[in-house]
C-alpha cells in the first residue's frame, strides 16, 4: 500500500470516530428545575452577568465572538443580575436604559465595562452614569427617563427572578434551552461546551417534536 493510501485511510478512520461526549459534572450540569425558555423557535442561551463583575469583563469580547458564530437556530440573551447588590443593580438598570433606545446598547456594552475595570470609574450612582452616558452621545434626559421608568423595573427585576429561578451562583454563567447550565476549566472550554450543548439541546427538541 503506497503512502498515500495509508495515510487516506487513516484520515477516514480519523473522521469516522465518534465526537467526544460531554461529561455531566465536568462540562455541564443539567438544571435541577428547568425552565421554559422564552424562544419557542430557537434554542436560548442566557448569559448571566453583571458589568461589576471582573471575570465577566474578561469574558464578555470573548462571549461576543462566539455569538458571531452561533448557527441560525440559537440565539443569546444577556441577563445582568445584583445577586442583592445596590451597586450591580444600578448597573442592571443601566443596561436596560442603553438597550430602550435600541442602538445605545450595542455600541456602548464594551465602553461601559471598560469604563469600570480599565479606567476605574466609580460609575455608582444615577448621576455617575447619566454623567458617563452623555460623554458617550447618550441623550443624558432620555437615559434618566428611560432608567427611572417601570419598564426598566420590570426587566431589571425580571433578571433578578430568572437568576433565582435558575440557580446561579456565580456569574459569568451561561445557560442553555433552560435546562443545562455549561462548565469549563476555562472561558474558552466553557464556551466549546456550550456550543455542544446547543447541539444536544436542538436533537433533543427534535427528538420530542417540538
Amino acid at each position: 500500500m503506497t503512502a498515500f493510501r495509508i495515510l487516506a485511510t487513516l484520515l477516514v478512520a480519523l473522521f469516522a470516530l465518534p465526537a467526544q461526549s460531554q461529561v455531566e459534572g465536568q462540562d455541564y450540569q443539567t438544571l435541577r428545575t428547568p425552565q421554559a425558555p422564552a424562544s419557542a423557535d430557537k434554542i436560548e442561551i442566557l448569559e448571566f452577568f453583571s458589568f461589576r463583575c471582573p471575570h465577566c469583563a474578561a469574558f464578555h469580547p470573548l462571549l461576543s465572538q462566539w455569538e458571531q458564530e452561533l448557527p441560525a437556530n440559537a440565539v443569546l440573551i444577556r441577563v445582568p443580575v445584583s445577586f442583592g447588590r445596590q451597586d450591580w443593580g444600578l448597573l442592571s438598570r443601566a443596561y436596560y436604559a442603553l438597550e430602550s433606545t435600541a442602538s445605545d446598547l450595542p455600541r456602548l456594552e464594551s465602553e461601559l465595562f471598560d469604563a469600570i475595570h480599565q479606567q476605574h470609574q466609580p460609575l455608582a450612582d444615577l448621576d455617575q452614569l447619566a454623567a458617563w452616558a452623555a460623554e458617550h452621545g447618550v441623550d443624558a434626559l432620555k437615559f434618566r427617563a428611560a432608567f427611572a421608568s417601570s419598564e426598566v423595573t420590570a426587566k431589571a427585576t425580571r433578571a433578578d427572578q430568572l437568576s433565582r429561578d435558575y440557580m446561579i451562583r456565580a456569574v459569568p454563567s451561561l445557560t442553555i434551552d433552560g435546562k443545562y447550565l455549561a462548565l469549563g476549566a476555562s472561558f474558552e472550554q466553557m464556551l466549546k461546551n456550550a456550543r455542544q450543548l446547543i447541539d444536544k439541546a436542538a436533537a433533543e427538541r427534535k427528538g420530542s417534536g417540538s
